[in-house]
């Protein structure tokens, strides 16, 4: 059985980390996909998908100073579907990305800071885009 997703879009606002009672450490993100068609009256539409993105450990914590709005970057993870009883008894689900790797495309219009990303070559020849960082998940899952 798979439950792989694969995502290629843009950060919807900065990470968010905080710290479990054990002291790991996660972050959540949005990433912003972007399809595009045709109507039926031939007219050019796009439609944004919204992502909610978590990330685990090492991870969160490198993406808590690296990652920034508006950053490209691609994700590959698994699906987590998860449900609460918010505060007035309702309950509520959610559908997560729990990142195993992610990849920073492209940059903010501003170039980030040197000091704060380290440059990389792209995962495949002729990829298209230059990575300006690699995240991988090396501790397992959470």
């Amino acid at each position: 059985m798979v439950n792989k997703v694969t995502l290629i879009g843009n950060l919807g606002r900065d990470p968010d980390l905080r710290r479990l009672e054990n002291g790991t450490a996660v972050a959540k993100v949005s990433v912003a996909t972007t399809e595009s068609y045709r109507d039926r009256d031939g007219q050019w539409r796009e439609q944004v998908e919204w992502h909610d993105i978590v990330l685990w450990r090492q991870m969160a914590e490198r993406a808590e100073t690296q990652l920034r709005k508006g950053m490209m970057v691609y994700v590959e993870g698994k699906l987590a579907h998860k449900s609460w009883q918010d505060k007035e008894g309702q309950t509520r689900k959610t559908t997560e990305v729990v990142v195993s790797f992610l990849r920073i495309l492209k940059g903010r219009e501003q170039k980030p800071d040197a000091n704060d990303v380290a440059e990389a070559p792209a995962a495949e020849p002729g990829a298209g885009a230059r990575a300006l960082s690699d995240f991988t998940q090396g501790d397992g899952d959470h």
